[in-house]
C-alpha cells in the first residue's frame, strides 16, 4: 500500500470547465520517497498538491492517504497525517516564529508544555532554532521557506507537500533546502513537492506535468529481487 496514491483523478475550473488543471492523473508516492513535479505556471502543479493534501476535492477519481480516501471525514483537519507547508504567516496566528508553531499545536489540542518542546524540535530539525524569537518579517526567503517546513514537521507528519519550495530563494541557499528534504525523505517521511525549475529536479523521482497531464514514472520501481543461490 503506497503512502499517497491518486487513481485517474481530473479536476477543471471555470463556469463549465473550460480550464482543466488535471487530466486523467495517476500517482502513487512510497513512505521514504521524495517526488517532485516539474512544470511550467498554470500546469496543474498547485491543484495536485491541494488534491493529494485533501484541501480539494477532484471532479473524478480517487485520492488515498495511507490506504483511506481523502475527503471520507468531512472537517478531519489537515496535518493529521498530512502536512502542507503553508509559506505564509499571518499576524493573527503569532508574533514570534516559534509563536506560530506552539499556537498551531495548542489548536490542535497540544498541551502547552509539549506544544513548546514539539515546536522547538521542528525548529531545530531544520536548523531555524536560532530564528525562534524573530518575526516572520525578519527572515529572509530561505529561513521562511526552513520555518513554515518546521510549522509543519511540528505535527509529525507520514506526507509532506510543498509547492516550489525554493522559489525567491537566493541561488546559495537552494540546495540547502533540497537537502533537508530529502533528509526527510531518507528517515522515511513521504515528499511530494513540485517546482518551475529544471535545477530542482535531482534526488528525486521527476515527473513533468503540461496541460493537465503527468508524465513520468509514476509508480516508484523496485530493485530486481535476486534469489539467494544455496552452496552445493
Amino acid at each position: 500500500m503506497s503512502m499517497l496514491e491518486l487513481e485517474h483523478v481530473s479536476k477543471s475550473y471555470g463556469r463549465l470547465g473550460e480550464h482543466v488543471a488535471l487530466r486523467n492523473v495517476s500517482l502513487c508516492i512510497e513512505a521514504g520517497e521524495m517526488v517532485v513535479v516539474w512544470g511550467m505556471r498554470r500546469s496543474g502543479r498547485s491543484t495536485l498538491l491541494r488534491i493529494a493534501g485533501g484541501i480539494e476535492q477532484p471532479d473524478s477519481g480517487v485520492a488515498r492517504f495511507d490506504g483511506h480516501q481523502l475527503g471520507d471525514c468531512p472537517g478531519e483537519p489537515l496535518g493529521d497525517g498530512i502536512g502542507y507547508v503553508r509559506k505564509g504567516f499571518s499576524p493573527s496566528e503569532g508574533q514570534l516564529i516559534i509563536d506560530h508553531l506552539v499556537i498551531g499545536l495548542i489548536a490542535r489540542g497540544v498541551p502547552l508544555s509539549l506544544a513548546a518542546s514539539r515546536a522547538r524540535a521542528a525548529l531545530e530539525r531544520t536548523e531555524m532554532l536560532h530564528c525562534a524569537t524573530l518575526r516572520p518579517t525578519e527572515l529572509d526567503c530561505a529561513e521562511a521557506v526552513r520555518a513554515a517546513i518546521a510549522r509543519a514537521l511540528a505535527f509529525s507528519p507520514k506526507l509532506l507537500l510543498i509547492d516550489e519550495p525554493t522559489i525567491g530563494v537566493d541561488l546559495l541557499a537552494r540546495d540547502g533546502i533540497l537537502l533537508l528534504l530529502q533528509s526527510l525523505a531518507k528517515e522515511g517521511m513521504a515528499i511530494l513537492t513540485s517546482t518551475g525549475e529544471s535545477t530542482d529536479l535531482s534526488g528525486a523521482r521527476a515527473l513533468t506535468l503540461s496541460e493537465g497531464e503527468l508524465y513520468g514514472q509514476v509508480t516508484r520501481e523496485l530493485g530486481t529481487v535476486v534469489p539467494l543461490r544455496r552452496r552445493a
